[in-house]
């Protein structure tokens, strides 16, 4: 379960092939890149428990380097590319980074976040930088071959919050050799059907947690991972043919913009070598849900989990279509649903979702924030739904996000499934703004396809769209429009953003 088997029984197999630029490496090379690296950060001075960060973009050397990391037992941080330098500055300092990885485009980031670091603990890819030394000049000459003290890390990596400062999701260091097997590992097996032979796409970038982890869980099991450098509709859809992907993992917003495309592009690649392709990261509109299905057939999975890891929910595409719009049943951790006043709620009654005795985490240098999201019913991450009489578990909306007008909840994602659904919407935010009479009022952004059409007549018909799916409370009474949401490069929307925004505005 450790790429250094399968450098030894398929050399020349590739472990990493880059979409865009065709670079490759087999496993052989990973096996001996990982390794050098492994030498470099030994010669640097770093020791088990220490940490090193990642400001990367998509590329080759991104897997190698926290293959190193692993290897060594080391803590690695994937930093966000969209940081700014105060922002990676916080992570790398609250995290202790000893060393920094970065590339070309964001080194100058880099260098202003990581000021105590000497040139030599600060490694950029490429042709490097200023203030950066070189990874392949560093690395030149270092042997090829392990470490004599290799001992398993580990990734910790910070919430992508939208307000405050994110914390790192802290774990403890395995203790067991680097090649043992994993829960991850052990449950995509038998989830997905991830083994040897298998071709993963991963069209998200790998500082967030579901691609880096799949990714090198593929390297676990010695299969092939195809890295896009940024998600494309009808790129993805080639490479699919091109490589005869077998697995691959998305997010809703990907499968919308899929289905988005004209039906002639969208027929033109054969995608029938997709034997699981998984989502999460955010909720899945049924309805696209059952175009994806149609259209690629019964090979949509879909879970529920988060960065931290204290609970997992899995369902396949036949239970969904048996209960469209569930998440799945627990696969760890027991799942819980209490009211506002932390009192159990039976099934089919909507509260707070809570796992019970899934995996242990803690927020790094946050003791209040782990203790905000504990109590004895386990961990909770602001999550509302319920669960049916057998046991599957419905998501409803974030906490946050509830709008309250006139007295009564309202979820927004009702009405963002119901717009999302419109041909002229290619994305879309619903949330609550001020109200004089009803406290709260339900309010809509709308990214359109074509953003001459927006104006007074699209947000009318969209109006009269929603109204024809949802009871009337339950509709933004006003859309603006915009050429852009402010979405996260794996699929989330900062719909804070928005909402912080228009209160600003109200307040003002």
């Amino acid at each position: 379960m450790h790429p250094f088997h399968h450098a030894a029984a398929q050399p020349d197999t590739p472990a990493i092939i880059m979409a865009g630029s065709g670079a490759s490496l087999s496993y052989a090379e990973l096996e001996a890149q990982s390794n050098r690296i492994a030498h470099l950060l030994r010669g640097l001075g770093l020791k088990r428990g220490d940490v090193i960060a990642l400001l990367m973009m998509n590329e080759l050397d991104y897997l190698p380097i926290c293959w190193a990391a692993q290897r060594s037992g080391l803590v690695y941080v994937a930093m966000s590319t969209k940081l700014n330098a105060d922002e990676a500055g916080y992570i790398a300092q609250d995290s202790a980074a000893r060393a920094m990885f970065c590339s070309p485009a964001l080194a100058e980031v880099a260098v202003a976040a990581t000021p105590g670091l000497a040139p030599a603990a600060r490694l950029c890819t490429g042709a490097g930088a200023p203030g950066c030394t070189p990874l392949a000049q560093a690395i030149a000459g270092l042997p090829s071959d392990r470490i004599a003290d290799e001992s398993a890390g580990r990734d910790m990596l910070y919430s992508s919050g939208t307000t405050g400062r994110p914390k790192g999701v802290k774990g403890p260091l395995p203790e067991g050799p680097i090649d043992q097997l994993d829960a991850l590992t052990g449950l995509v097996a038998h989830l997905y059907g991830f083994g040897p032979g298998m071709v993963y796409l991963s069209p998200a970038p790998l500082y967030h947690a579901a691609p880096l982890r799949y990714c090198m869980s593929v390297h676990k099991f010695g299969g092939t991972v195809v890295v896009m450098e940024k998600f494309d509709p009808e790129t993805y859809l080639a490479l699919v043919e091109k490589h005869r992907i077998t697995h691959s993992q998305l997010v809703p917003t990907m499968f919308v913009r899929m289905l988005k495309l004209p039906e002639d592009v969208r027929r033109r690649h054969d995608t029938s070598s997709i034997k699981v392709a998984i989502h999460a990261a955010a909720p899945c509109p049924v309805d696209v849900k059952h175009a994806m299905i149609a259209w690629w057939g019964p090979v949509i999975y879909e879970y529920y989990s988060a960065t931290e890891g204290a609970g997992f929910t899995a369902i396949s595409p036949q239970e969904w279509l048996e209960r469209p719009g569930s998440v799945g049943k627990a696969i760890l951790g027991e799942i819980r649903v209490l009211d506002d006043d932390g009192n159990l709620l039976g099934p089919n009654q909507t509260g707070r979702i809570f796992f019970h005795g899934g995996g242990s985490f803690s927020y790094h240098n946050d003791a209040a924030k782990t203790a905000s999201v504990m109590s004895e019913h386990g961990a909770t991450f602001g999550d509302i739904g319920h669960v049916d009489e057998a046991g599957y578990l419905f998501l409803t909306d974030r906490q946050a996000f509830m709008i309250i007008s006139g007295g009564v909840n309202i979820y927004p994602q009702e009405a963002e499934n119901a717009l999302i659904s419109h041909p002229d919407v290619a994305d879309v935010a619903v949330f609550g703004i001020p109200d004089d009479v009803m406290g709260e009022a339900v309010h809509a952004v709308v990214q359109p396809r074509d953003m001459g059409r927006a104006g007074p007549a699209l947000e009318a018909e969209l109006i009269d769209y929603v109204r024809g799916r949802l009871s009337h409370v339950k509709c933004p009474k006003r859309i603006d429009f915009r050429a852009e949401l402010p979405r996260h490069d794996t699929g989330k929307l900062y719909k804070r953003l928005l909402k912080d925004e228009y209160w600003a505005k109200a307040a003002g």
